[in-house]
């Protein structure tokens, strides 16, 4: 066995099928096949069952996959581990934000990881669902994430902060005139609102309605630049974390009345490597709990 064979297994279980592994490998469909039925041939079982939907694992092939997913994961991290010495730390580190969070703050951390790491290559997507990314990082799949929860251990979580979320007006919106926007004085008004399983609109319903408010939907969008630019344009208004605001919309956000915040989480992979202890560290350096007062428009 080899942890070639181990990471094609893993890659047709996660795609379904031995055509979209190989293309996600990039490599020839042939050596998948060859590869997993050379396996199957030492181990003497089957791991994938043929059904009309795909490629699905047997039960022990179900069991014989997360011997491998662990395998080819400490594989990883001893090669990062080895090559970790003289700035020359190689591979690829897997980041995950909950939508929203550390939109000031990943860049600039990332950004001194790769100039102190220049061949270590950095993979980022935000995640609306906190379900999801909780569920990612149980996996092991992610090597640092970012959420306001999580039921790691503490070994494994580091509190970098609070999120503070803000509230974002339309041009001439007469709330813009309030150092501080009551939560109350927004009842009637329209909301541009996330997708419904994602952590941001579980935020917004939760606090609107622990203030008395239903919100009724202006719209729904899957990005909070999205949401920033439509509430600003006065189709409804938004709540965001405060770091998500893109540049140029800073005089249309107020903070609101009572305070909303979340904390900040960072977990990190059992076992983290060098790359991944390094970006907690620049994460740390970063500010995380930066007032959101603005200036009351004239």
């Amino acid at each position: 066995m080899s942890l070639r064979q181990f990471e094609y297994a893993l890659a047709i279980a996660e795609h379904g099928s031995v055509t979209a592994a190989a293309e996600a490998l990039r490599v020839a469909q042939p050596s998948v096949s060859q590869q997993i039925r050379g396996l199957e041939r030492e181990l003497g079982v089957e791991l994938f069952a043929r059904t009309p939907t795909g490629l699905v694992p047997t039960v022990v092939g179900r069991a014989f996959l997360r011997e491998a997913e662990a395998a080819v994961e400490a594989a990883r991290r001893a090669r990062a581990t080895a090559r970790a010495g003289a700035e020359e730390l190689v591979g690829e580190l897997v980041v995950a934000a909950q939508m929203g969070f550390g939109t000031r703050q990943l860049p600039g951390a990332l950004d001194a990881l790769r100039r102190r790491f220049p061949r270590l290559e950095v993979t980022v997507f935000e995640e609306p669902s906190s379900a999801e990314l909780d569920r990612l990082c149980r996996r092991g799949v992610l090597d640092l994430a970012l959420m306001a929860a999580c039921e790691r251990s503490p070994a494994d979580a580091h509190r970098l902060g609070e999120e503070e979320f803000v509230v974002v007006l339309g041009a001439g919106h007469p709330q813009l005139a309030a150092e501080r926007v009551e939560l109350t004085a927004l009842q009637g008004e329209p909301w541009v609102r996330f997708d419904r399983d994602s952590a941001l609109d579980g935020v917004l319903v939760e606090v609107l309605r622990g203030n008395g408010l239903t919100p009724a939907t202006a719209a729904r969008v899957s990005q909070t630049a999205t949401a920033v630019r439509w509430a600003a344009h006065g189709l409804g208004v938004t709540l965001v974390p405060a770091s998500a605001v893109p540049h140029g919309y800073e005089h249309l956000v107020r903070p609101v009345s009572p305070a909303v915040s979340q904390p900040v989480i960072a977990v990190v992979r059992s076992g983290a490597g060098p790359g991944e202890t390094a970006l907690l560290e620049l994460l740390r350096r970063e500010s995380w709990r930066e007032p959101a007062f603005f200036a009351p428009e004239p």
